[in-house]
């Protein structure tokens, strides 16, 4: 990793603060008025766990490939139990449905960026070009259509449920081929994928926030964003 060259890290962590500016954003429009402070809340909550998971990769914690259960695990679950309660917790789903779905749908951007740099990493031979654009990665695509999406499916002059809901499930099933493949193509005891050389960058800081958060996040914007969807929001914006 000490090899890697440092505009790499530099881009992967200007698009981790973009997914975070965009959550920041989504959160505070939401808020019913000026005192309220959810989105201060949500942001205490994921600071603290993008530190103790970057604490935890600094201590080389995620090194110890042949662990049971993989302790990849540790970084997947928390975020996608936390998305479960909070999407079928009647409280907070009444909060979500305030969340301008213009705003979850522009930061699929982020996408465009991450597959960028996995690319980089691909070169610096640090996970497989199956991972890549080159290889089944077409996330890419979901974050090149993401503005076209946000203006024209569920923009304020444009609005095609139907188109919105059909971009959300075919971008949702891009991100689960590649998360897949990437789960996959660890050197874990249940790697498959890619032996020769094997995902580790996941493992490392800063590239740890990528399952832990970038990943979560863009999960998040999906699922939201179809729960707004199917209810028929009149207020989609």
């Amino acid at each position: 990793m000490s090899e890697l060259p440092s505009y790499v890290s530099g881009v992967f962590l200007t698009t981790v603060a973009a997914t975070f500016g965009f959550l920041y954003y989504g959160i505070k429009l939401a808020q019913k008025n000026k005192t309220s402070n959810q989105a201060v809340v949500a942001s205490t909550f994921l600071m603290v766990w993008l530190f103790i998971i970057a604490l935890l990769a600094l201590n080389d914690f995620f090194l110890a490939f042949d662990a049971m259960p993989p302790r990849l695990i540790f970084v997947l679950l928390p975020p996608i139990i936390g998305i479960l309660v909070i999407l079928f917790n009647s409280r907070s789903r009444s909060f979500l449905m305030r969340v301008p779905i213009t705003t979850l749908t522009y930061l699929h951007i982020v996408r465009v960026p991450i597959e960028i740099v996995l690319w980089w990493l691909a070169g610096s031979q640090l996970l497989p070009y199956l991972l890549t654009f080159e290889g089944i990665n077409y996330d890419i695509l979901s974050g090149i259509t993401a503005p076209f999406v946000a203006i024209f499916m569920v923009g304020l002059r444009s609005k095609s449920r139907i188109g919105a809901i059909l971009w959300n499930f075919i971008a949702l099933g891009l991100l689960i081929n590649i998360v897949g493949h990437a789960i996959l193509a660890a050197p874990t005891p249940f790697q498959v994928f890619a032996k020769d050389q094997p995902n580790v960058a996941v493992f490392y800081f800063p590239f740890i926030w990528l399952p832990g958060f970038v990943v979560p996040a863009v999960l998040f914007s999906h699922l939201v964003s179809l729960m707004k969807l199917f209810a028929n929001d009149s207020e989609l914006k």
